[in-house]
């Protein structure tokens, strides 16, 4: 464990030494960032209540949901609106992942294949990608006014609808405002929107069990 955080070390300081090309030279948006990619490679669990936005040629869906994440791969996600599919729980123990629904009485856990779709929804498959990535950037920008530092990193893998993504983070609180997944062309198609979010809570491993 502790050999692979150096390692995860050093590769966040490869990224902050080649990213911060991108950034402005004001020393307030270096040490916010600073910050930020100490924060993510330290990142070991979250919980997060976040809007998820898929986007297509046909229209959108969204969804709200209840995320407790790990970054060794476990994962729980719950839906909880809208109404007609609140309940539905997507789990991962790391190896295999299940499918239930609260509201069913005699809850039956059907075993099911991952997705890029979803897993590339957390923010610990973001953090994953932004170490591994060849091309990383990281700018200023702001957000109804308010100053954060956006890190894109590219999605590995050939999928023909997610090919980049940014994240945006509030420079005053360290926490995630928002994720977007991008197609090839540029356009958004994955859109998490954060309303909370805890950095390294407690998850107690029967979260991840069916």
């Amino acid at each position: 464990m502790k050999k692979a955080a150096r390692l995860a070390a050093a590769a966040m300081a490869l990224v902050l030494f080649t990213a911060c090309q991108g950034i402005s030279k004001n020393p307030a948006a270096q040490s916010a960032y600073q910050r930020i990619q100490t924060l993510l490679v330290n990142l070991q669990t979250y919980k997060s209540e976040a809007t998820v936005e898929y986007k297509s040629n046909k229209g959108s869906n969204t969804y709200e949901t209840l995320q407790k994440c790990k970054i060794t791969g476990e994962y729980r996600v719950e839906v909880t609106g809208p109404d007609k599919v609140a309940g539905n729980i997507t789990l991962s123990d790391g190896k295999t992942i299940y499918q239930f629904n609260t509201k069913i009485q005699g809850k039956l856990a059907v075993a099911t294949k991952e997705s890029q779709e979803r897993s590339e929804i957390f923010l610990t498959s973001f953090v994953k990608n932004y170490l591994q990535s060849q091309d990383t950037s990281v700018a200023a920008a702001k957000v109804e006014g308010d100053p954060c530092t956006v890190l894109e990193a590219t999605v590995p893998g050939s999928h023909p609808y997610l090919a980049t993504e940014k994240l945006w983070v509030d420079n005053q609180t360290f926490k995630p405002i928002k994720l977007i997944i991008y197609d090839p062309q540029g356009s958004e198609r994955i859109i998490v929107t954060y309303k909370t979010f805890d950095y390294n809570v407690q998850l107690e491993e029967t979260e991840f069990k069916a």
